[in-house]
């Protein structure tokens, strides 16, 4: 292979040079990032949301009996 291809096929990898792959990790480390956290669980925000909704919507209706509206 020549050098040109040589050069073509480590594009991809991806890495950085070694300042500029401290500066990441050092950023990473660091305020927000530093935090471990657990993985988002959308399931659990649409099952809390839908309660919401339904208490919300369960406590309107018992306000609006006792009102006499309804």
């Amino acid at each position: 292979m020549s050098e040109q291809e040589e050069q073509r096929d480590r594009s991809h990898e991806n890495s950085l040079y070694p300042e500029d792959q401290k500066k990441v990790d050092e950023f990473l480390s660091r305020g927000v990032n530093a935090v471990e956290r657990k993985p988002f669980r959308p399931g659990r925000l649409l099952l809390l949301l839908m309660a919401v909704v339904i208490g919300f919507s369960l406590f309107s209706q018992f306000i609006a009996r006792w009102a006499g509206i309804y």
